[in-house]
Order: structure tokens, then C-alpha cells, then sequence
């Protein structure tokens, strides 16, 4: 056998491992079926200025990312966004949701939501910290 190291892992090499466990995750989980969610607004002109990507898997929705262009911050985007998610994740059957956010992020943001505290990564990933959230639908 070789070891290989490398500093510059490609896209086609984190698939592969990627597909690899997915194959034997698959082999061992009872829900199978993983459904993405995706959520945008636009502007007048097309511009994508605000996203939401997640998706549903069992019981769990998981919110991936959630942007807002700056300018549109403070105007309920991004609580809507949350709320349509889970609208979808609760039609599809969930009855949980979970996301992680950085300190620098929006952790209050999602305690007004309902979100509660499970663990936090401190010192990540120098002197921030990262907050991991679920939700009961």
C-alpha cells in the first residue's frame, strides 16, 4: 500500500471518497432518500440576492446555507426563508432541523427562531466559535 498526502485535494478526489461512504452509509441507514431544498430571491433585474440551500432526510431538515445581501439584512429575508424551509421540511414529513453558524454569523438569529444550543466548537477555527442548532418542527 501508499499513503498519499496532499495540500490541494481536487473536486473529483472529495467526490469519490464522498461516494464511496455515501455507498456505505447507504448500506446501514433506513431513509435512503435524500431531498435538496433550495430557495432564492431576486431582484427586479434576476440578481439572486438572497438563498437558502438544505435539505430533508427522515425526520431532519438541515439548513447548509442561509445568505442575505447586506443591503436587505434587518428586513425578515432571512426569517422567511427559515420559515418556507421549514414549511417544506414538515410537508415532507420532519419533525426536526438542524444547522451550524459561526460566532461572527447569526447565532441570536436563530434562537429567535427556536433554535436551541446542542454544542459548541470554540476556539474555531482560531478564536471564533461555532454554534450547532436544532430545531422540534
Amino acid at each position: 500500500m501508499k499513503y498519499i498526502e496532499s495540500d490541494n485535494v481536487t473536486k473529483q478526489e472529495k467526490e469519490y471518497i464522498f461516494q464511496e461512504l455515501l455507498k456505505y452509509n447507504l448500506e446501514s441507514i433506513e431513509e435512503k432518500l435524500i431531498r435538496d431544498i433550495g430557495l432564492f430571491v431576486e431582484d427586479e433585474k434576476g440578481k439572486r440576492v438572497a438563498g437558502l440551500i438544505g435539505d430533508t432526510h427522515g425526520n431532519w431538515l438541515e439548513v447548509e446555507y442561509l445568505w442575505v445581501s447586506e443591503e436587505l439584512r434587518g428586513q425578515h429575508i432571512g426569517t422567511e426563508l427559515m420559515m418556507k424551509a421549514e414549511k417544506i421540511a414538515m410537508n415532507r414529513g420532519c419533525k426536526y432541523a438542524f444547522l451550524n453558524t459561526f460566532s461572527f454569523q447569526a447565532p441570536d438569529f436563530y434562537i429567535k427562531l427556536g433554535y436551541q444550543e446542542e454544542f459548541v466548537l470554540n476556539h474555531y477555527p482560531l478564536t471564533g466559535k461555532r454554534y450547532y442548532y436544532t430545531k422540534t418542527l
